[in-house]
């Protein structure tokens, strides 16, 4: 009889969110759908969505969610340990590298775009300290969509990833602030908002000093056991605790999380904690996403669609205004500025994380809250539109004029290496031996200006705009050799010049097989997987090294290179198997040419 009483609805809905973590979330991958996307459409599924349809199909009961509030505790600790994360990817070498662009680009994408939209709101009728909040949360653009599609290497990359590590480093004060202001009343009683940034500061403090002094001899200790379990319980102990302390002061849970993020990240030992923690973190995150699109209001958003509508096109502009603005303000071209802020428009994943702190600190109410959320959520899932806007925008707001006026074609026969970094400094040097010249571009200008001093054809040209390749003499060249470490950009390259220049040799550097194969498909001559070489180089050695004759060691890693460029090429209709077609096309054939 006991075992009739035990509700077991609880036991089903994780079971339906985990379940939708495991399974559906890869096929959203397999549809090349953005994770953070498929998280919010999985939680309109089985929130909203079916729960609509249950009085009409009433066992559609039993794929849905009956009780959120179950899965609440664990979207909290998803949120604890994506802000531990974020502390984790934030090192003081890495600000203090990017420093130029950081704080001064970041700063003032996040101050003017925040203070534009929150007086944009206070001119909707809210109240200033909750136009405030919501303008900081608005003001974020998201890190998990923007990178993946641009990269770190290409322009656009460089600028949106130094705007969004500004915007890591300013969730600190952010979320701090805002724990501050709800702790004192939101903002209207100045001694508790001065007792709570006291309290809040001392608690802060003393964590970051003990700190320093315990967490190295705990992870030390933890470290002598060799027992990564033990690893793992002290620093899930860490967080807690840190969590619980900033909580207790006032200032919000997940301002503890930050703190202890930041502090293993500057210990030798958070690259581990880092590896430990990643896949909870990432199965956290899905979890509080799903969360967010099972708390979508589909009754609010149908009553207010107007609303929401006006929102999203109130929002985006603003943001890509400011950002676009400043970009030119910076010496941007007006193709990048206006790329990148169209491109940085949308609000983020952390935007929830700070809509969610404001709701829990009684800034902004729950209804509040959820119409906010709507808007966000929506603003993410237009992201991939906005990128494909934002690259448009660039080809027509860079006019030739733009481009190098008088810039001389390569001589006929070169090869054009794209990318002078350390993979392309080492294919030029095997092309300087074997007597065959060849030219460069690159969008790094201190690698055109000391290639230039060494006396190579070099010229700086954004890859994005392949009007470059074209005036460098393509349509003569012997091959063209795509060395840039930015995935999504050298697919884009390939394809380009596939179809304008059907004829040409083009190899490519891939990260893996997967790589290859889509580099293939867009055209590549030959790809070569950074994995796979980095693996016969390892086998190599070796065998090597306990006593294999050379000769033979090298005639089987030729053999195995070429049978796994076959299989690959094999995954991919259409493509020739011959292994020397790209070394033959540029007279290498008798050398190797990786």
């Amino acid at each position: 009889m006991a075992s009739e009483s035990i509700d077991t609805s609880g036991f089903r809905d994780a079971l339906l969110i985990l379940g939708s973590a495991g399974l559906v979330i890869p096929a959203f991958a397999r549809a090349r759908v953005n994770p953070v996307i498929g998280f919010i459409l999985v939680g309109l599924l089985l929130g909203p969505i079916l729960g609509y349809f249950q009085d009409a199909v009433p066992w559609l009961e039993y794929v849905s969610i009956s009780n959120p509030e179950v899965i609440e505790p664990f979207a909290e600790f998803g949120i604890i340990l994506l802000l531990f994360g974020i502390g984790l990817e934030l090192s003081l070498k890495r600000l203090w590298e990017l420093r130029k662009m950081v704080f001064l680009l970041g700063t003032g994408e996040v101050v003017f775009g925040a203070g534009i939209i929150g007086f944009a709101l206070t001119l909707f009728g809210y109240e200033p300290t909750a136009a405030l909040a919501l303008g900081l949360a608005l003001a974020l653009s998201s890190t998990a969509l923007v990178l993946p599609m641009t990269g770190t290497r290409s322009p656009v990359g460089r600028a949106a990833f130094s705007m969004l590590l500004f915007e890591d480093v300013a969730l600190v004060p952010i979320v701090f602030g805002i724990g501050v202001l709800g702790a004192a009343g939101g903002g209207n009683a100045v001694g508790g908002m001065i007792e709570t940034l006291i309290a809040g500061g001392i608690t802060v403090a003393v964590l970051w000093i003990a700190g320093r002094f315990i967490l190295p001899r705990l992870f030390h200790q933890a470290a002598r056991t060799k027992r990564t379990e033990l690893f793992m319980a002290a620093t899930l102990v860490v967080v807690m605790a840190a969590s619980l302390a900033t909580s207790v002061a006032g200032i919000g849970a997940i301002m503890g999380a930050l703190i202890a993020g930041l502090i293993i990240a500057e210990t030798e030992y958070r690259a581990q904690v880092e590896l430990l923690i990643d896949p909870f973190k990432n199965l956290a995150l899905g979890i509080f996403l799903i969360t967010i699109g099972m708390s979508v209001r589909l009754d609010l958003s149908l009553m207010e669609w107007l609303q929401v509508g006006l929102a999203v096109v109130l929002i985006i502009p603003l943001k890509a205004l400011v950002t676009s603005v400043l970009l030119r303000i910076g010496g941007a071209s007006r193709g990048l500025a206006a790329n990148t802020g169209i491109l940085m428009s949308s609000p983020s994943e952390t935007t929830l994380i700070v809509l969610t702190a404001a709701a829990a600190a009684r800034i902004i109410d729950a209804e509040t809250a959820s119409f906010w959320q709507i808007v966000t959520a929506i603003g993410l899932m237009a992201t991939p539109l906005l990128a494909r806007l934002g690259r448009r925008s660039a080809e027509q707001l860079s006019p030739p004029t733009e481009m190098p006026e008088e810039l001389p074609p390569a001589e006929p026969g070169r090869t054009i290496i794209a990318g002078y970094g350390r993979v392309g400094r080492l294919v030029g040097n095997m092309l300087e031996k074997q007597g065959e010249p060849y030219a460069v571009v690159d969008a790094n200008i201190e690698v055109v200006r000391a290639a230039r001093d060494a006396g190579l054809y070099t010229v700086f040209g954004d890859l994005q705009r392949h009007k470059i390749l074209e005036l460098m003499g393509l349509d003569e060249a012997k091959a063209l050799v795509l060395t840039m470490d930015d995935p999504v950009q050298v697919v884009k390259t390939t394809r380009a010049v596939r179809d304008a220049y059907p004829n040409l040799c083009i190899v490519a550097r891939a990260r893996d097989s997967d790589h290859a194969a889509e580099l293939y498909r867009a055209g590549a001559t030959d790809a070569v997987p950074e994995t796979l070489e980095s693996s016969l180089q390892l086998a190599e050695a070796v065998l090597v090294d306990i006593g294999r004759p050379m000769g033979p060691v090298i005639a089987s890693i030729h053999e195995m290179r070429e049978i796994e460029r076959n299989r690959i090429k094999e995954a991919v209709p259409g493509i020739s198997r011959d292994p020397l077609r790209a070394a033959s096309r540029i007279g290498m054939v008798s050398g190797e040419n990786d």
